[in-house]
């Protein structure tokens, strides 16, 4: 179990794909990261970069709606990715048993479309006002 300093210094966010009513959460410790996902919701123009991550099968509390969650070591931003890396949240979960082979190689996933949304408050997992 992480001690509150650590868990204080992590910050969970959520980002879209088009659908609205499908919202995928990540969590980060890494203090860059923090901040330019913070840029990221501040920016007049959001959609120029995209999260990317490593696919971690099973469900992480904090985003309980999918079966896998995204490494929170591995969680960076890109403006460009390959096409390789790219699918939408629901297509992962249907071929989750995929990942890491020809689908997601490295199990890392850059899903192109994804737009931030908010930062959640890690205590009630809704979006900090």
């Amino acid at each position: 179990m992480a001690d509150l300093a650590s868990v204080a210094a992590c910050a969970l966010f959520a980002f879209v794909q088009g659908n609205p009513d499908q919202r995928f959460v990540f969590e980060t410790c890494d203090p860059q990261v923090i901040e330019q996902a913070r840029t990221l919701l501040t920016s007049p123009e959001p959609g120029g970069m995209h999260p990317t991550g490593t696919v971690v099968p099973g469900t992480a509390d904090y985003n309980p709606a999918w079966r896998y969650h995204l490494d929170p070591a591995s969680i960076s931003f890109a403006e460009m990715s390959i096409e390789v890396c790219d699918a939408d949240m629901a297509y992962v979960e249907a071929h989750l048993d995929e990942v890491g082979g020809a689908f997601l190689p490295a199990s890392r996933w850059c899903p192109w479309n994804a737009v931030l949304t908010g930062e959640l408050d890690p205590k009630i997992g809704k979006v900090r006002p």
